[in-house]
């Protein structure tokens, strides 16, 4: 591609890309760190740099406009690099699931055509595995940390860092049109083959000013600013860790990079770099709360923001406990992701704690450009009265416009211009969304439905339980019954039971909190609970394991 060369008296046909996303932190903040463990430590002015070395590299092995470019990686500063390098030089970036199996890594590749993969050296077994099969990868850049062997026995163009080293520090990208494809991705379902959304530079562009306003701009907790010290702890393939890195980027805020997910190194990162802004699913929360150094580090300044999962009560709390500023935002892959942000308005600043624990843990209100609403069967609009249920539909400049090459997918996905995300909730008058459950999750009991969501989150307010998941189980009479897979701390092992946690739940009933049929008659009390390739509670795999429970 080349320069457009415009005629005197012709205006510039300036185009939402993600090259001008760089201008500028360049000029704001051009010596602010970037941070990989302790490993790399940079500035926004080798980044640039570093992301034309890389463009430059991954011409030289053959890369070109429209091809597709895959990555394995840990969460680190190359890997941010690859965000802008590859989509700005007109190349598309797939972040690819490596918590996959091996045959759904096979399938996402295949599907989406990649060509060039960069992986780290960690993951070149599972590719070694899946060689032969295949369809269009031509060329391996290698990622070589902790003295691995290079390319582990495959044909490799190179290692990263010895090809960036070699390439030159200027890279000529192009002007190109805003609605060009600059990402892909597969998002898991509960059933078939994983499937393939996309987005445009226009999109990442417009997702990245609508997260910027909702979380700088509005006087409320959980802003994110230039002068804070960012760390993703959702997986950079999940998303683009819901799009924050370009976030943080905008703002020219200190970014660091954790690698892999070890309690402790993570800790010990927030504390040394003072990092004061995450992202992450309740699970991962739970598992750094739960850690021995939590309690030897100061968490007081840390805002966190948790999506994937319902915010449970009793996390949030614990989390507001060690000083954590914490709401909840909702998304989905097929949205970029960010739709709604959890933060209390202006007068709800002054509630007292537990009143604005209701707040934060909702699903949110729409950031800006997004909409949403909830919808009956027939696809009419319900009212906005916090009760009134149905299934929640959206819109914004960000979504994506079909699943790549699943045209009969797509067609549920879109209907009569609203994307329909297979989510229950309502609205209430203030515009805050709850969402209730996923539909494939209602637990349907004598022709009453009940929220798994619900119940999980009473359940979290028992102080011995650490997690907990519910599911709808078969039964005779009322053709399906909730109950509770539960994960105690460790200090209560042992001593709480079954019949604990029965008469525990048994009392928000009593209370009018929760409906009486609603009270789970079965407990199973467990070490763990099987979780999804992004954290989320594996429901679809507990009602296989519990289908015969009685």
């Amino acid at each position: 591609m080349e320069e457009r060369c415009y005629r005197p008296g012709e205006s510039y046909d300036y185009q939402l890309t993600l090259k001008k996303l760089l201008n500028t932190p360049l000029i704001y903040s051009p010596e602010r760190e970037i941070v990989y463990r302790d490993r790399f430590r940079g500035t926004y002015r080798l980044f640039n740099e570093r992301i034309q070395r890389l463009a430059g590299a991954l011409a030289a092995v053959g890369t070109r406009p429209g091809d597709i470019v895959a990555v394995l990686d840990y969460d680190s500063h190359r890997y941010l690099e690859c965000f802008f390098a590859v989509p700005m030089m007109g190349a598309i970036l797939q972040t690819v699931n490596w918590r996959l199996s091996a045959d759904q890594i096979l399938y996402t590749l295949n599907h989406a055509n990649a060509g060039c993969m960069i992986v780290h050296s960690d993951f070149l077994p599972v590719l070694k595995s899946i060689w032969d099969k295949l369809k269009a990868v031509q060329t391996v850049v290698a990622i070589v940390e902790d003295g691995r062997d290079g390319a582990d026995g495959l044909e490799s163009a190179g290692e990263y860092e010895t090809l960036l080293a070699s390439a030159a520090a200027v890279y000529p990208f192009p002007e190109l049109d805003e609605n060009t494809k600059a990402t892909t991705f597969y998002t898991t379902g509960t059933t078939g083959s994983p499937k393939g959304v996309y987005f445009s530079h226009r999109q990442l562009m417009l997702h990245t000013f609508g997260v910027a306003m909702a979380s700088a701009s509005y006087h409320t907790i959980g802003r994110f600013r230039s002068d804070d010290v960012y760390m993703p702890l959702t997986p950079m393939f999940h998303v683009h860790a819901w799009g924050y890195p370009y976030v943080a980027t905008l703002l020219g805020a200190k970014q660091v990079y954790p690698g892999r997910y070890e309690p402790e190194k993570l800790l010990a990162l927030i504390e040394k770099e003072k990092v004061t802004v995450s992202h992450c699913v309740p699970t991962i929360l739970q598992m750094l709360l739960n850690c021995p150094a939590a309690k030897k580090t100061d968490l007081s300044r840390w805002k966190v923001i948790i999506g994937g999962a319902r915010l449970p009560r009793g996390l949030a709390r614990a989390a507001r406990d060690v000083g954590i500023e914490i709401h909840a935002g909702y998304g989905m892959s097929e949205t970029c992701p960010v739709m709604s942000a959890a933060t209390p308005q202006e007068h709800m600043l002054d509630w007292e704690k537990e009143k604005l624990l209701d707040v934060i843990i909702k699903t949110g209100r729409p950031i800006p450009l997004a909409e949403f609403e909830v919808v009956d069967l027939e696809g009419n609009f319900l009212p906005h009265d916090g009760v009134s249920t149905g299934e929640v539909v959206m819109r914004a400049p960000w979504l994506t416009e079909a699943y790549f090459n699943e045209p009969e997918k797509t067609r549920e996905l879109w209907r009569s211009g609203w994307l329909y995300s297979g989510d229950v909730g309502h609205i209430d008058r203030e515009g805050y969304l709850q969402i209730t459950d996923r539909i494939k999750d209602v637990i349907k009991s004598g022709g009453e439905w009940i929220s798994s969501l619900d119940l999980e989150n009473f359940m979290s307010l028992h102080e011995a339980v650490l997690e907990s998941a519910a599911i709808g189980v078969p039964d005779e009479k009322w053709g399906e019954r909730p109950m509770l897979i539960v994960v105690l701390k460790s200090a209560s092992r042992g001593r709480v039971t079954a019949g604990d946690l029965k008469t525990f739940m048994t009392r928000f009933a009593e209370e009018g909190k929760l409906p009486r049929y609603a009270v789970p008659d079965l407990y199973e009390i467990v070490d763990e609970i099987p979780k999804t390739s992004v954290g989320k509670l594996d429901k679809k795999m507990l009602r296989k394991l519990y289908a015969m429970h009685k």
